[in-house]
Parts: structure tokens; C-alpha cells; sequence
């Protein structure tokens, strides 16, 4: 099986993959993340029947995409997370083969909270969490006291945290980590001709550092820094990054960045955009032009917006009423070109993977 990747810059590191990647690790990525499908898919089903219907079944979609159209994209996805192993561009997957205890104690966590949640989805109540905190004047912006997902305790409580990752790869049938790891394409392209070890990414919103770690994993000399507003979820992160000597992580809000002008070379979002309103995705963009310096990149991972795959349209209507997504029918709309270009950053690409988008974007020199 592939051995530990030692240090290296991003070229040498891709001529290494392509070397040693044998035949036993591509069998070995096809038999997990069939396995890691089959798991998350049949949950996603076993949850389908416990729940009440997300929405009337009037309101239910009935001209997008087949049950075999959005399984075929998500194994298109896969293939393509396979191939771009097999080029070196980044890693295999770090967890292909999680403990079954673990695996099964997570997903007894998930069905006991599924409760609250249908509870929630049944009342449209996606304010709990602001209701509960709004005496204590609590330290965020209102747009981040939400239930997204009618998720218990929204973004601020250590159960949320443990739980995030597993309900959205149930979500997404196991899709998840594939979607996130599109971004390390753009990421290792833009990489290959510049040093690493002098190269600085800045992660807003990064959650529980699930793709630092990719990022990690792909560019072990890169040095990392996440901003997050939840403190329960940068714990989380600070266990899946423990050991990462160049990770910092720190408390902050993507409008008003801890960091100074000029301070990152490359800036990435991952899923974040979607769940802020119009004028904070403005300042958040203003703010990433602030920090990075020219010529610095911009990756932008979320959800594919209304026109990018015609047939998959439907859905884009049909997921904020289900899940509680206040501000996503705005985002599906918006021009991310127009977004970025007044602050300054030049679209460069947009690539499609699954229910997710690769935007690139750079700073002029």
C-alpha cells in the first residue's frame, strides 16, 4: 500500500504519485469509497423514512433530475477524485477505513439527534438557536444564529461539532469529502511553480478543518491558517490538524478578518458563501481582496448555481425550504463574477463536480 509521502514541493510531489500509485491502492479507493457510498447512501434512505416530508408534497420537485441521473453524477465524481489522485494531485483519502465502532457509535449520535431535527423541520423552526442566545448578547451576526439544516444548536455546541461531517456526508451519500478535495486542483496547479514552505493559505470559515487537513495532506510545507466564528468547531479542527505544525487557527469573522493586509498568498472557502446574506458576502470578499496579496489565489468551493447543470435546477429551488437555508436562493442566483470583480479579483474558472463548484478567481499583480 502507499507509503507516507515525505515533504516535498508540489511538482516532485506529483512525479511521486504517479510512481508509486499502484494498482492495490486504485483496488483500495474503489473498494472504500464504494463501501463509504453504500454506508452513507443507505442511511440517507433509513433517515428518509423516519422523518416527516421535508415539504408538501406539492411543493416537492417533479422535473429535475432522476434518482439514477444524481447517482451518476456522484460517481462521476468519484472517478474524477480517483484520477486526480492517480495525477499526484493530491492524496489519497486519509480515513478509507474508519473503525466500525466509531462508525456505528456516530451514527446512533445521528438518528438520537434526527429527532430534534424532524421536530424543527416539522415547526420551520430555524431560529431556536437565536431565540435561546439573544438575551446573552451573544459575541456573532444575527445571519449566523440559524438552525442551518434545522441542525441542533446550530454552529455553537461541541455535539454540532462532532456531528457536522457525518450528517453531511449522509447528506450528500458520501459526496462530501470528494466535493471539498475538487479545490485542491486549482490550489496544487497555481502551487507547482512557486514555494511552498514561503506560501501561506487562508481558510475562512473552515469549520472543523476537514479540508486543511486535505490541504495538509497534499502540501505538507504549505503554512495554514483557519478563521472560524464557532470556538466548538476550531476545537474540532484542532484535532483533525493536531500534529500540523504550520496550521494556526484563530476566532474570527470573515467580514472583519483577523489578519493583516497583505498576509496570504492563497484564500479558500469551502461551502460558506451559500449561508451568508447578500451584503456579507460583499465585505467577506472585501476582505479577501484586503489579505492577499497580488497575484494571490482565491478558491471558492459551494453549490452549483441555477444554470450550471440545467437538469440539477429543480433541487436548487427544493433545498432551502428542506434544510433551512435562509439565504441560499439568493446565492444560487448571484453573479459570483460581478461579486469578485468589484473588489478587485479576477475570475480566472468555474468548474462544476457533483451538487458543488470550483471558482477560481487572483488578485492582480
Amino acid at each position: 500500500m502507499l507509503q507516507a509521502v515525505p515533504p516535498m514541493g508540489a511538482s516532485r510531489y506529483r512525479i511521486f504519485m504517479r510512481k508509486h500509485l499502484s494498482a492495490l491502492d486504485r483496488l483500495a479507493y474503489t473498494t472504500s469509497q464504494a463501501a463509504r457510498f453504500g454506508w452513507f447512501y443507505s442511511q440517507y434512505r433509513r433517515a428518509q423514512r423516519r422523518v416527516t416530508p421535508a415539504v408538501q408534497k406539492s411543493e416537492a420537485p417533479t422535473d429535475g433530475p432522476s434518482t439514477a441521473e444524481l447517482l451518476g453524477s456522484l460517481f462521476q465524481l468519484f472517478r474524477r477524485d480517483l484520477a486526480n489522485i492517480e495525477d499526484g494531485r493530491y492524496a489519497m483519502p486519509p480515513d478509507m477505513w474508519p473503525r466500525p465502532d466509531r462508525v456505528f457509535a456516530m451514527n446512533r449520535r445521528f438518528f438520537r439527534d434526527l429527532r430534534t431535527v424532524d421536530q424543527r423541520r416539522h415547526q420551520s423552526d430555524g431560529d431556536e438557536i437565536f431565540r435561546r442566545l439573544r438575551e446573552s448578547d451573544p459575541p456573532y451576526p444575527r445571519y449566523f444564529l440559524q438552525n442551518f439544516h434545522f441542525q441542533s444548536d446550530g454552529y455553537l455546541s461541541d455535539e454540532s461539532a462532532r456531528l457536522y461531517d457525518y450528517q453531511v456526508e449522509i447528506l450528500f451519500s458520501g459526496g462530501a469529502d470528494a466535493m471539498r478535495r475538487q479545490g485542491l486542483v486549482p490550489l496544487g496547479d497555481w502551487l507547482s511553480s512557486r514555494r511552498v514552505n514561503q506560501t501561506r493559505l487562508v481558510d475562512i470559515g473552515c469549520g472543523t478543518g476537514r479540508f486543511l487537513r486535505f490541504v495538509h495532506d497534499a502540501h505538507p510545507l504549505l503554512q495554514l491558517t483557519g478563521v472560524d466564528l464557532s470556538q466548538p468547531y476550531l476545537e474540532r479542527a484542532r484535532e483533525n490538524l493536531a500534529g500540523v505544525r504550520q496550521a494556526m487557527l484563530l476566532t474570527g469573522n470573515g467580514e472583519r478578518l483577523p489578519l493583516a493586509d497583505a498576509s496570504a498568498d492563497i484564500v479558500t472557502s469551502i461551502f460558506l458563501f451559500h449561508e451568508l446574506p447578500e451584503r456579507a458576502r460583499a465585505n467577506v470578499v472585501g476582505e479577501i481582496a484586503s489579505v492577499l496579496r497580488p497575484g494571490g489565489l482565491v478558491v471558492h468551493v459551494d453549490s452549483i448555481q441555477t444554470g450550471d447543470v440545467p437538469r440539477f435546477d429543480p433541487l436548487l429551488g427544493f433545498f432551502p425550504k428542506a434544510y433551512h437555508e435562509p439565504y441560499f436562493a439568493n446565492y444560487v442566483g448571484s453573479d459570483l463574477d460581478a461579486l469578485y470583480g468589484q473588489a478587485g479579483l479576477i475570475a480566472r474558472s468555474h468548474t462544476p463536480a457533483f451538487l458543488s463548484k470550483v471558482s477560481v478567481f487572483e488578485k492582480a499583480r
